[in-house]
């Protein structure tokens, strides 16, 4: 499938002046740090949706495109479609207690092992991988985690968007690679319309998140965080927030994102 701009590495810089004054994209901050002896990342403004739109985003992927007159969710998509703010956003705890068990008998990092956990959640979440593209809807194959890193050593972060992989420890490997290898604040070219957005902030228990960005409409990426686990009765659960696209999920989808999120924590014990 071809880009909808010319995707040559000339061409890139004076797209993102087209979306931002002063020819600066308007980013985030990203605070990290070591809690509990795992490396956890919080984004305070994680958009780039002047670059992920119909006319300024690669779109690599190739996806099945919907039939309006054949999808059951026509006339919910058109309802929500009418609003003038489609998007809304749900928190609720997760049991990570074998989740760190898990990870600390096997060397692996938290934070990568839940970035690893959430992607094949929202992945096995039809609803969570619906795009748009030139007005028209399609559905992902899966979305690729693009989650916030600390730099070693300074209080600079990157972004990091890293294929998700089968294997836990294989990701984990890549995850880790990449942030030793990535220099450049962005990869430009990483950046689909087929990704999710995922950070933590280990500060405290997240009881709710939002997200700021330039309106879109169209955007239907969803947003994931969660804070900081606290044990309670011999168990350690978190707070996690998901933001998302009401033309595309429903409450009902949540909660099998939510479902299939618990039990692949739960199966690790």
């Amino acid at each position: 499938m071809q880009p909808v701009f010319p995707s040559r590495p000339e061409n890139r810089p004076n797209l993102f002046k087209k979306h931002s004054p002063g020819g600066r994209i308007r980013l985030f901050f990203v605070c990290q740090r070591p809690v509990s002896g795992f490396s956890f990342a919080y984004k305070s403004d994680r958009l780039l949706m002047e670059i992920i739109r119909s006319g300024g985003a690669f779109m690599s992927v190739p996806c099945q495109k919907i039939n309006p007159a054949q999808w059951p969710r026509s006339e919910s998509f058109a309802f929500f479609s009418s609003l003038d703010q489609p998007f809304y956003s749900v928190c609720f705890r997760v049991d990570v207690t074998a989740l760190h068990a898990y990870t600390k008998a096997n060397g692996l990092s938290f934070y990568h092992s839940m970035v690893w956990l959430v992607t094949q959640a929202v992945n096995e979440t039809e609803n969570l991988r619906y795009t748009l593209r030139g007005g028209e809807v399609y559905l992902l194959p899966a979305r690729t985690p693009s989650f916030t890193e600390l730099k070693k050593g300074c209080e600079q972060f990157r972004i990091l968007t890293v294929p998700w992989d089968p294997s836990l420890p294989a990701f984990c490997r890549a995850a880790k690679e990449k942030s030793e290898r990535q220099t450049a604040f962005l990869e430009s070219a990483s950046e689909t319309d087929d990704l999710v957005y995922l950070s933590c902030l280990p500060w405290f228990d997240l009881t709710c998140c939002t997200n700021e960005r330039n309106f879109d409409k169209d955007d239907a990426i969803p947003r994931i965080t969660w804070g900081k686990y606290v044990r309670q009765g011999g168990r350690e659960t978190l707070g996690l927030s998901i933001e998302v696209n009401h033309r595309f999920v429903d409450g009902v989808h949540l909660g099998r994102f939510y479902e299939a999120l618990q039990q692949k924590i739960n199966d690790l014990e």
